[in-house]
């Protein structure tokens, strides 16, 4: 996965500076960019080079809340490289999802029983999102465990690691389907499914919502843990393949966002039926009649 690093600089008196990178991060976050970090003069984000778009960042940016700060920005090509190499050379202590299921690396586990657990996956990630780290991820699995599963086929798209779909067969989903646009990220999928001994069930392509045009039949879970703007997008995509009395999963966008998703939700024939948060996340849980 291609990625570009925008390094923005806010001209901004000391004592407004947070704030201003707290919204600076909020916009941008809109505008596709994924993660951040702080530079002593702004922020660092980084944004995939196929979901970039210079228009919409110098729009965002037109519009910004504050007055008398001025933003300016440089573009560069992240070094395509595994730049997530220590990290998943290090791995990720467990994580324990609503006191039922632990998301493990199956290296830190000296303080972990697995046979207590009544679910347990083991996530090894190469470039892949979704480990159980971040807050959606945990939304996610915490809102799936709550449906009943049992027998249902299920749509992951933005796959990741494949979490989600491998926690919906642990669960009893007869059946997982999930897509993402990274090559390396459709590849951990179907890895993680053989070590998850789920692999028979699970299916994983490589592409964007395009893909699902390929795909036969409905469902009856949808997830999807990607940024607003492609939620926005995709949702007529996956109400197409989601069966009557179904669910969609929705996270990774921020509780602010909620109004605008759920908007478009009704506008598609979805009802809001649950909303979580964790932190600036939110996760809404939708149902078609």
């Amino acid at each position: 996965m291609k990625y570009f690093v925008t390094d923005f600089k806010i001209d901004a008196p000391a004592e407004l500076l947070d704030d201003a990178r707290d919204v600076l991060s909020a916009l941008a976050g809109e505008a596709g960019f994924e993660t951040f970090e702080e530079t002593e003069t702004g922020l660092k984000g980084y944004v995939q080079q196929a979901l970039f778009s210079r228009d919409v960042l110098d729009a965002m940016l037109a519009s910004f809340p504050f007055e008398g700060i001025a933003i300016s920005y440089d573009v560069a090509e992240v070094e395509d490289r595994d730049w997530n190499e220590q990290w998943e050379q290090e791995g990720f202590e467990p994580i324990v999802v609503a006191h039922r299921c632990v998301i493990h690396d199956g290296r830190h586990l000296a303080d972990i029983d697995l046979a207590q657990w009544p679910l347990a996956i083991e996530i090894d990630a190469h470039l892949a999102f979704g480990t159980g780290t971040h807050e959606t991820t945990r939304m996610m699995v915490g809102a799936l465990m709550q449906l009943s599963l049992g027998g249902c086929r299920v749509l992951d798209c933005g796959c990741g690691t494949g979490i989600l779909g491998i926690v919906a067969l642990k669960c009893g989903a007869r059946e997982a389907v999930g897509y993402d646009i990274d090559e390396w990220s459709a590849d951990n999928a179907r890895h993680n499914a053989v070590i998850n001994g789920v692999n028979p069930h699970y299916t994983a392509l490589l592409g964007d919502a395009s893909v699902l045009n390929g795909v036969d039949g409905v469902f009856q879970v949808v997830l999807a843990n990607i940024n607003r703007n492609i939620l926005l997008a995709d949702l007529p995509a996956f109400c197409r393949k989601l069966d009557v009395d179904g669910h969609v999963l929705l996270s990774g966008f921020y509780a602010e966002d909620v109004p605008l998703l759920k908007e478009k939700a009704s506008q598609l024939g979805l009802q809001a039926v649950a909303q979580h948060q964790d932190g600036d996340w939110a996760c809404l849980v939708l149902h078609r009649s």
